[in-house]
Formats: structure tokens, C-alpha cells, sequence
């Protein structure tokens, strides 16, 4: 059979599936819709009845509910708070970093964006948080179950080598900050990789299964990855930005060895280094 004669076949099986993704695309509509409509009618229904009117024990039951998930809110926001100001993990609060990360940045947002703060400030503060958190658990770890992860930014944007999947291709000419972290990554035996994107840091994540993650990326970066990890625990550092977001960030050498030695098992730490040791970073300016 000739290519020609194939040519209807392709056609009609990119119209049928044209035409699923519209069918998905009307059911999704009509499905929320018809939540939404449901919700809005229930908001009115309920208060033009009155819930005494639908059985004389729902008022009670709905107070109850309410007075719980007050309690709960409260019990929560002073365990988190205990947390961070006692600096350990206590017994009765073990999942408070689960609380912050799927419930306190996305509210801590929306308060700020009221109160006028700026995204990157609550993030900041997200991270913070989320870094007292990971740091007040007593687990200690070995090299090999933690990694290294750094934004691809770090790397000088003239430099022509290719560091994404091996790092250790780094020519140490000193004028970025990964000959560094090539070195403290050698110094400790914990595994470094640089990431380009969301999508590579989390195949890199798979690939690797560390147990703890110390991470470099800015705000926003950095709260999106602590989400998309987790429950696994992410430390995170903010970089910073000389030049402007996404080209030619820095990173301090010794904040992130300090943050190592903090979460390693004492038998893995060598003798300290001194902080002027590593190479220096000779920053160029467009």
C-alpha cells in the first residue's frame, strides 16, 4: 500500500481523537458546573429552611462539627508553633511539616497577598519554617542517603560544558560556584546533581531515593520542590541572584556545608574546613 493511500486512516484517527478530547473536555465542564450549582443551591436552601427545620438535632451536630475542626485548627497552629520555638520534634506533633506543606503555604499566600506581602517573602518565610521543621527531627543520616540538588543557574551562563547528568564534568576555572559544591560533595560522599527544570529534579529524585534532600533554587523554586517531595524531608537554601533571577546565582559554600555536618552521622564528618578554602568564585558581569 502506498503512503497515499494512508493518508485518510491518519486523518480520521486524529479527528476521533480531536473529538474525545472535546467530549472530556464538555463532561469535565458539565461536571463542575453542576458541582458548583449544587453547592450554590445548598448555600441557599439550607439557610432559607433553617437546619432546625430539616430535624431539631442538626443545629447541635453542625455547632459540633464546627467547634471540632476550631479545635482542630488551633490544636494544629499551637503544635507548629511549639515545634518551631522548642526546636524539636515533639511526640503529639509529628506531622506538623505535613500540616505546613499541604496546608499553610497555600493559606499563608492568600493572607499575604491581603496583608500586601510579596510572594517570595511568604515563600521565604514557608521555607523557613518548613527548615526548623525538617532540622528539629533526631534522625541523623549517612552520605549515601542524602543528595545535593542545585539549580542549573548556579552554572556560569558562558560556560559551554554540559553538567546537567554528571556534574563531576566541571573544569574547577572557579567563575561559578560548582567547583565548590563538587568539592564539598567529594569531601562528605553524598551525591550532587544540578537540575534544569521541576521535571529533572523529581526524575533525579526518583533515580537517586535519597532520604534527605538539601536543596539550592530561590523562593519560588524552592517551595514548589519542598511540595512536590514530599513527605520526604527537604532542606532548603535560597541562592542568590547578583544578576538578576536565573542567571549567574550564588550560593554560600559554607551555609550549605554547615547545614551538612548538621544533618550527618558524626562517624561521616571529617575535620572542619576553613571557610576561605574553597575556591573562590570571581563573579563577571554582563
Amino acid at each position: 500500500m502506498s503512503s497515499l493511500d494512508q493518508v485518510p486512516v491518519v486523518a480520521e484517527d486524529t479527528d476521533l481523537s480531536g473529538k474525545a478530547k472535546k467530549r472530556l473536555f464538555v463532561g469535565l465542564v458539565l461536571g463542575t458546573s453542576s458541582i458548583v450549582c449544587l453547592f450554590l443551591a445548598a448555600l441557599w436552601v439550607v439557610p432559607y429552611l433553617g437546619l432546625s427545620t430539616i430535624h431539631p438535632a442538626i443545629p447541635w451536630v453542625f455547632g459540633m462539627l464546627v467547634l471540632a475542626i476550631i479545635l482542630l485548627v488551633l490544636w494544629v497552629s499551637f503544635g507548629l508553633v511549639i515545634n518551631i520555638l522548642v526546636g524539636k520534634e515533639l511526640p503529639l506533633f509529628k506531622r506538623m511539616r505535613g500540616v505546613t506543606v499541604r496546608l499553610y503555604l497555600p493559606l499563608m499566600t492568600l493572607v499575604g497577598r491581603a496583608l500586601g506581602l510579596s510572594k517570595d517573602m511568604v515563600r521565604s518565610s514557608f521555607i523557613k519554617v518548613n527548615n526548623e521543621l525538617v532540622a528539629s527531627t533526631v534522625r541523623k543520616y549517612t552520605p549515601n542517603e542524602i543528595l545535593l540538588l542545585m539549580p542549573h543557574c548556579l552554572q556560569n551562563a558562558d560556560c559551554g560544558i554540559k553538567l546537567t547528568y554528571d556534574v563531576h564534568k566541571c573544569a574547577g576555572c572557579g567563575k561559578c560556584p560548582i567547583a565548590g559544591l563538587v568539592e564539598i560533595s567529594e569531601k562528605y560522599g553524598i551525591d550532587l546533581a544540578i537540575a534544569t527544570g521541576g521535571t529533572i529534579a523529581r526524575s533525579i529524585v526518583i533515580k537517586k531515593r535519597p532520604k534527605l534532600i538539601l536543596a539550592v533554587a530561590c523562593e519560588r523554586d524552592l517551595a514548589s520542590g519542598i511540595r512536590d517531595v514530599y513527605p520526604l524531608p527537604a532542606f532548603g537554601i535560597l541562592n542568590t541572584r547578583p544578576y538578576g533571577p536565573c542567571f549567574n546565582t550564588q550560593v554560600s559554600l559554607e551555609q550549605l556545608e554547615e547545614s551538612i555536618r548538621t544533618f550527618l552521622q558524626p562517624r561521616y564528618l571529617p575535620e572542619e574546613k576553613p571557610a576561605d578554602a574553597y575556591p573562590v568564585v570571581r563573579l563577571h558581569r554582563r
